[in-house]
Order: C-alpha cells, then structure tokens, then sequence
C-alpha cells in the first residue's frame, strides 16, 4: 500500500490541488490524508471536479449527463465522459481527517498509523498501539524515532514540503517527503518490529 499525506494548506489551495494531483497521478497512491483542521481538501476536490465534468459534479448531475449521452452523444463524446467520470471517481482518493479535531487510523501491513492534526491531542489511548504517529501541524517536514515508535509530519504546504508518501512495500516503511511540485525533500528507511502472527490450533 502507498499512503499519501497532504499537509495543512493555511489558505494555499492552488498548492494543495497540485499537492493532490501529484500524489493520485505521478505517485499513485492508493489513499491520502489531508493533516489540515480546516475544509481546504474539500474545497480543493470540488474546484478539481467542476474543471472535469462541469458546474454540477454531483451524483445527480453525472447519471443526467449519462443519459444525455446515451440518447444524443456521439462516440467521441462518450468517450470523453467516461475518461472524465473514472477521474471522478480517483478523486474518492482524498479523505481528510474529521473536523472535530478527532485522529483517524490506517494499517499499513501489519502496523498501527495514528493520523492526527495537532500531535498535543494525542493521548495513551492513541499512543499505545501505534507504530506511526503521522501530524499535521507543523512549519516543515519532520521525522524522529522515540522509543519504539515514529513521530513524522509532512508540514504545512509550501516550497519546504507538504507532501508526503509511506510506502510499506518493502520490509520497511518508506517515507518520502515531497512539495507540491513534486520534488523530494525528505526519505527515510522506517524499521519497524512487525507484529508477531500466532496461529491457534483447534484444542480438543
């Protein structure tokens, strides 16, 4: 799996929409956090959605374009809608963290990703079973080993980062820090124990 992290925009939503776009076509995650508190993802995939399928991307507005095409399209125009619509749906893609300042989790391997804005929010509850603790808030990307686990940030979006992709294809995560344009800032080999597997044979 390969998961995307997208830092907080602080106003800067042309550099979020290409922070995104990089990440979904050139770095082809399979998923990307945005770290922000803020609705700026939000904002960003609809402008992004609009500038493909027009003034209503909406579900509503796709099944009526749809059914336009079917009666009056032309092979071409077809053609266009579903290469359109399919870039639609990639944009599923981009979540962003709850706005009540809430953490969500994401499993990489067999490894506990705590996602969250604010790492002062964290508390044991959060801590104890994570391997990752992955935060938004910060000027600049930034990756430390405590103990046993892993604090990383990609920063706010800006020349110095804002991109980030955890890559547990290896036997190691592999955390790549980028700027919106695409340029590496930042790697690093994660070496993280993974979690023994116990096989219960069936008692009598």
């Amino acid at each position: 799996m390969r998961l995307g992290l997208l830092g907080p925009a602080e106003g800067d939503l042309a550099g979020l929409a290409k922070a995104a776009e990089f990440l979904l076509n050139t770095a082809k995650v399979s998923r990307a956090v945005y770290l922000g508190a803020d609705d700026a993802l939000e904002r960003a995939v609809e402008a992004w959605a609009e500038s493909m399928l027009g003034n209503d991307p909406s579900e509503d507005g796709v099944w009526r374009r749809a059914a336009e095409l079917a009666l009056y399209g032309t092979v071409d125009a077809i053609d266009g809608f579903v290469k359109a619509e399919r870039a639609r749906l990639r944009l599923r893609a981009l979540v962003s963290l709850p706005h009540n300042g809430s953490r969500t989790v994401e499993i990489l391997a067999d490894r506990v990703a705590v996602l969250i804005n604010d790492k002062a929010l964290l508390d044991e509850e959060d801590i104890l079973p994570a391997s990752l603790l992955v935060y938004g808030k910060s000027e600049a990307p930034f990756v430390k080993k405590i103990g046993s686990r892993w604090f990383l940030t990609p920063g706010r979006i800006s020349a110095k980062g804002g991109v980030g992709v955890l890559d547990d294809e290896e036997e190691d995560i592999v955390v790549t820090m980028y700027n919106p344009a695409g340029e590496s800032v930042w790697r690093d080999v994660l070496t993280l124990k993974r979690i023994a597997r116990l096989r219960v044979q069936g008692g009598t």
